[in-house]
């Protein structure tokens, strides 16, 4: 097919191929998806003369900025947990040590405020502020790299202190009057995952959570024994524990211990140390077989690690 076009002005007529009116339809479709795109596409606005473009920003360019921000966040929130928790730990301690959890004082926060010279009437707002200068030193901007280490940092700080924490209620409750109550026996012969307690990688969502107990791996229907003395205060199926022991020994204290797959006592039987009170299993929120055991004083989890075997004065 062939297309003539004729004009005054030509002398001679001119003729389009297949080939040119292709190109002339395929212009026409591309030019309007090209203005669309440049219209609703948002560019960049320009950078401001003299300022530059901090490598955090452009590494988010780069990446995806909000798989940065989740992660950040992640670690974060990680952090928080783990200052509530030591929060509530110093509050323990506090109570152990027979104090108060330290406060700012008046005198404090005295020190901290700028105050009028001694033997001035006159009242703080008519006191001139002091006369201060020196050069403008600009902080640099935070990157990426910076601010990984800045967590890091914090977070083993954090861990520093919760394992000090940790040895500190070991020792007072050691030496307080619960010493006698305290579950210091091994419920299970048996060895334990030395990392089990505390932070760590959940086995069934893959996130960071806080394990509150020893895993003891061990056999389906391998004897577990009370850690003390006590009233068993539970003797049940949880969804998470699976068949769980609860003894209590008094004053707070109280163990627990599951993923059992038989029970051998009953709740309201007084049990002695060392008596059998279940058989290693594979129940509830469990991999495998295995004894999942937890201390804790008025709800609150315990180290384990740190009383286990724990010679009282």
């Amino acid at each position: 097919m062939n297309i003539i076009f004729i004009s005054n002005s030509m002398a001679k007529a001119k003729t389009l191929s297949v080939l040119h009116v292709s190109a002339i339809v395929l212009a026409l479709l591309v030019l309007p998806v090209l203005l669309t795109l440049l219209l609703i596409v948002p560019q960049d606005a320009p950078a401001q003369q003299g300022v530059k473009p901090s490598k955090l920003r452009f590494a988010f360019i780069i990446n995806n900025p909000q798989k940065h921000l989740d992660a950040y966040a992640l670690q974060l929130g990680e952090l928080q947990a783990r200052m509530m928790r030591l929060d509530a730990q110093s509050e323990r301690l506090a109570k152990l040590a027979g104090g108060k959890k330290a406060t700012a004082s008046k005198s404090d926060t005295d020190h901290k405020s700028p105050s009028p010279a001694a033997g001035s009437s006159a009242p703080a707002s008519q006191v001139p502020p002091a006369n201060r200068g020196g050069p403008l030193v600009l902080s640099s901007p935070y990157t990426e790299l910076d601010l990984q280490r800045r967590i890091a940092e914090l977070t083993a700080r954090v861990e520093f202190e919760a394992e000090y924490m940790s040895d500190l209620e070991a020792k007072l409750l050691q030496q307080s009057m619960l010493k006698g109550v305290l579950p210091n026996s091994s419920p299970i012969r048996a060895a334990f995952n030395s990392s089990s307690y505390g932070w760590r990688i959940d086995p069934f969502n893959g996130r960071k959570a806080f394990h509150e107990g020893l895993d003891f791996s061990a056999e389906t229907g391998t004897t577990i024994f009370a850690a003390a003395g006590g009233i068993v205060t539970a003797a049940e199926s949880m969804p998470d524990y699976g068949k769980i022991v609860i003894i209590a020994h008094g004053s707070g204290l109280e163990t627990r211990y599951g993923h059992t797959s038989k029970l051998l006592v009953k709740v309201g039987e007084r049990v002695k140390k060392g008596q059998a009170v279940a058989e290693v299993g594979n129940t509830g929120r469990s991999t495998g077989p295995h004894l999942h055991y937890e201390i804790r004083l008025n709800g609150n989890a315990l180290d384990p690690r740190k009383y286990l075997n724990a010679r009282l004065n």
